[in-house]
Formats: structure tokens, C-alpha cells, sequence
């Protein structure tokens, strides 16, 4: 009913966008919060599967967890169905 749009509030494109950085900017600061060596290890990892293994780049997942007072590192790796020998 385009007859009474005026009566519904409109919606701020700035407000929508601030919102959208900020989230951005909250993901970029969880990310970078972890240790130096996590893009590092995550990639050798993948250079040790390869060697067994034909995975993709994002198979390789390196996290690290709080967990009360201990520091856990999940590393999480997901293997295709058929193994193919690189």
C-alpha cells in the first residue's frame, strides 16, 4: 500500500551501514586476536595432508580456543570421500 509509507519509519542507509562495519570491524578483531603462528601452521599442516591426501585449501581449519583457563587448538580437517593420491 503505497499510500501509507509515509507512516512507516524509513530506513537510515547510514544506520545499516554503520551497523554492517561495525560487525566487519568486531569479525577483524576475534581474527586477529589469535597468535601469529596460526596462518602459519594452518599452512604447513595443508603442505603435510597434501602429501597423503588431494584436499582443498579451505579443508585445513586452525582455532584457538579459551577454555576456562587453558588455551585449546582445534584444528579440524576435512578429508574428501574418495582419497586420490597427489
Amino acid at each position: 500500500m503505497a499510500l501509507f509509507d509515509f507512516l512507516r519509519p524509513k530506513k537510515d542507509s547510514a544506520s545499516i551501514a554503520r551497523n554492517r562495519l561495525r560487525i566487519l570491524i568486531e569479525q577483524e578483531r576475534s581474527d586477529s586476536n589469535g597468535p601469529d603462528y596460526l596462518p602459519v601452521m594452518r599452512r604447513e599442516l595443508l603442505e603435510v595432508i597434501r602429501k597423503y591426501v588431494s584436499v582443498d585449501l579451505d579443508a585445513v581449519k586452525v582455532d584457538l580456543i579459551k577454555d576456562g583457563g587453558h588455551d585449546v587448538l582445534d584444528i579440524s580437517v576435512s578429508l574428501p570421500e574418495k582419497p586420490d593420491m597427489p
